[in-house]
């Protein structure tokens, strides 16, 4: 028999919550939206929802400096990242950096939409819905353009930590 924990009240039900999916590996990818100035957010909330027609969510935080640009945006881009790219990873999680700043490659792509040069596989995407989740958004979004042939194996987030996959 193992122990279970009561998620009763809210604070420990955060910390459990939070606990559990530390341990729940992630694939890494970084949103971006075009604003004023570009906006962009490292992400491990990803998920395909459907193949017909081609959709997937991400969730944001209503506090995140992005949220602002994404409410509205009209276009994103997704960029599922490679082991090779944890600095970038690291990067667009940090709050405060010149995200779009050297060293970071970028252009303008479909839709005005910012995207990010050497990442494993990007996407233009339509937003189609932004869902109220607590204190974030699920954002819903259709595929419109993309590139799946890009370098590197996947980039992965478990532990707090980035990681890649083993043989």
């Amino acid at each position: 028999m193992t122990a279970s924990t009561d998620l009763g009240s809210a604070a420990p039900a955060t910390d459990v919550f939070r606990s559990v999916f530390r341990r729940h590996a992630a694939g890494v990818a970084v949103i971006t939206a075009a604003g004023a100035r570009p906006v962009g957010f490292t992400a491990t909330s990803l998920t395909s929802v459907a193949a017909e027609p081609p959709l997937l969510s991400f969730g944001i935080s209503l506090r995140s400096s992005s949220w602002p640009t994404l409410s509205t945006a009209k276009h994103v881009g997704v960029h599922v990242l490679g082991e090779h790219q944890e600095e970038l990873a690291a990067t667009f999680a940090r709050s405060g950096a010149d995200r779009f700043g050297p060293p970071t490659d970028w252009r303008t792509g479909p839709h005005g939409v910012p995207l990010l040069d050497g990442v494993s596989a990007w996407l233009v995407c339509r937003v189609v819905a932004r869902v109220p989740a607590g204190d974030h958004r699920i954002v819903v979004a259709e595929a419109v353009a993309g590139d799946p042939h890009g370098p590197g194996r996947p980039l992965l987030y478990h532990q707090g930590r980035y990681n890649a996959l083993r043989h």
